[in-house]
């Protein structure tokens, strides 16, 4: 037959290889691509205009963010948590607040970073869903009410988070990213077995050494307990940690306290510096860490901050592989807290480069640990370095193992101007140096302020001139100008130091005369106009030769307002 006849009906062509089937169902096989190339147009619109919303939220959460957190922190507050484990003499919510944190309210302190214990790397007193809780009552721990308020349906943290939201002060989770306490041993033995978790029983392969070990990279004697973030596991529940507290508590913050303890990686433990690749799996936890806040964040309508308490020398940190300027570089911070054990540089450096990254930048003021300073730690000690802080532009105080609640120092220390006309005592050096050699080999050597103190005197020489530098933030001239001259007091502490006449002592260039020398302390009262609102150059010259020679121990100057009549 020939086609298009017979029937009257044209019949569809077949291309050569094609069914007559195939050809019959083009028509509908047009209508099906074209329906779901339509659906397909849908989506990707429906993608794009998806992505711009979560792009536009995304940036609308880091602008809430970033608002957040340079919100005012006069004070912050680091409670260890101890409170719940060895003071409360009852099991409830009131007694656990009375000890250290109801007394804070009308202070100036607005923020508080609670850590609930965070012992040995995992054991808490919040009631984690992955760490292990800590509820013994055993020994020393006799007065532990964790397992008290859990069993009350609450816990150590979420008693200081509904406590805050009451009454209006920011609350941060603190966790000590590798607390070695548990580390202390005692005739071969673990000296508090109770602080020892389970993990590190269960994983000693996954310890930066073995018990007792005394470490080739890093001189502490704990060290040995640390855990070692170069594994991935390691790695995996540090997160898992961190992210449990941030999905199931309503916090404003968290703070990563790397100070608690400087050992994190093998590689510096056993050689003495952390590698690139650590100091890389570091970074990437951070990463992973602020990715995760950042999801919880948009879930549920406002921003959740990061906090990191690190050493202030960015060299000093790099060799225990905590690469903290990347930190910022990359905005995986928000706050940063400098110093602890040990401070090597000025406010005013650690200030600016913090400032460089729009990071607001803390001064952590944690205890003196010169015990054989008489004064080393008292309320006038504590206003003189809050004031140093404060002049060199630092964007509030942090204070860390301070545990009075009910000292003055709560409503004086966050503001300078509340801190001018109070008495105060300047040092060389309120800290000392040594404590940055317990975590990096010779860590002091990324150091450059004053080290004049009781651990490091300086030895005098006949004609040899010693120049020591102290920074004071007191504005004499103001208080001049409003009718107010305090007492000064220069005093030094020489030991084998025969008579006054033997040392010859300027304060800015000028001499000054008229020292008195009693149980070891030679002191002046110089003139204040001699004294300048910041670096002052004290030198000091021994005249004639002694034998032994003297030692110069110490340094300070003291600020002694008029008490009203």
């Amino acid at each position: 037959m020939v086609p298009g006849r017979g029937n009257g009906r044209a019949e569809p062509q077949a291309y050569p290889g094609c069914s007559r089937g195939l050809i019959l169902a083009m028509p509908a096989t047009r209508v099906l691509f074209g329906a779901v190339l339509l659906t397909l147009l849908v989506s990707v619109s429906a993608v794009r205009t998806q992505t711009a919303e979560k792009e536009r939220g995304d940036s609308a959460m880091r602008e809430m963010r970033k608002e957040a957190a340079h919100r005012q922190r006069r004070i912050i507050f680091n409670n260890d948590g101890n409170d719940a484990v060895y003071q409360c003499e009852e099991p409830t919510v009131e007694e656990l607040l009375s000890k250290r944190t109801t007394p804070l309210v009308g202070t100036q302190c607005d923020t508080i970073f609670y850590c609930p214990w965070s012992a040995g790397f995992g054991q808490f007193t919040h009631n984690s869903q992955v760490a292990e809780v800590f509820t013994t009552k055993e020994r020393i721990f006799s007065k532990n009410i964790t397992a008290d308020l859990i069993d009350q349906g609450t816990d150590p943290l979420q008693v200081m988070v509904d406590f805050c939201k009451a009454k209006d002060i920011e609350i941060f989770w603190s966790m000590r990213m590798n607390d070695v306490h548990d580390g202390a041993l005692k005739d071969g033995d673990l000296f508090y077995p109770e602080l020892f978790p389970q993990f590190k029983r269960d994983h000693p392969e996954f310890l930066v050494g073995t018990k007792g070990e005394r470490l080739p990279g890093v001189p502490s004697s704990r060290s040995w307990a640390a855990v070692d973030y170069g594994r991935p596991e390691v790695r995996e529940r540090a997160f898992r940690i961190i992210q449990d507290v941030c999905e199931r508590y309503e916090l404003d913050g968290i703070e990563l306290d790397f100070f608690r303890h400087l050992t994190y990686f093998r590689s510096h433990a056993q050689e003495g510096q952390a590698s690139e690749s650590d100091l890389g799996k570091m970074t990437a936890l951070l990463r992973r860490v602020r990715a995760m806040t950042e999801d919880v964040a948009a879930r549920r309508g406002r921003p959740l901050l990061i906090a990191v308490r690190v050493p202030d020398s960015v060299e000093h940190a790099k060799i225990i592989g905590l690469d903290w300027e990347r930190w910022l570089a990359e905005d995986l911070v928000d706050i940063l807290v400098a110093s602890g054990y040990f401070r090597l540089r000025p406010w005013s450096e650690t200030v600016e480069l913090g400032h460089s990254y729009g990071v607001p930048v803390y001064a952590g003021l944690s205890e003196s640990r010169i015990k054989a300073r008489k004064g080393a730690n008292s309320r006038e000690t504590y206003r003189a370095r809050a004031m140093n802080a404060w002049l060199e532009g630092v964007d509030g105080i942090y204070l860390f193992n301070y545990f009075n609640p009910r000292t003055s120092l709560w409503s004086e220390i966050g503001d300078p101007e509340t801190l001018a006309g109070l008495d105060k005592t300047y040092w060389a050096t309120a800290r000392g140096p040594n404590a940055a050699n317990s975590w990096v080999r010779d860590g002091d050597r990324f150091g450059t302020l004053p080290t004049l103190c009781p651990n490091r005197p300086v030895k005098l020489a006949e004609g040899k001139t010693v120049s020591i530098p102290i920074l004071v933030g007191e504005d004499l001239a103001q208080a001049k100008a409003e009718g107010i001259v305090p007492d000064l007091r220069l005093r030094l502490q020489v030991e084998n130091l025969a008579s006054a006449d033997d040392l010859a002592v300027t304060l800015n260039g000028e001499a000054v005369a008229g020292g008195v020398l009693a149980e070891g302390w030679l002191e002046y009262t110089p003139n204040p106009d001699l004294i300048r609102r910041g670096i002052n150059d004290i030198e000091v010259t021994l005249a004639q030769s002694a034998d032994p020679a003297p030692l110069l121990h110490d340094l300070c100057l003291r600020v002694e307002y008029k008490k009203p009549e």
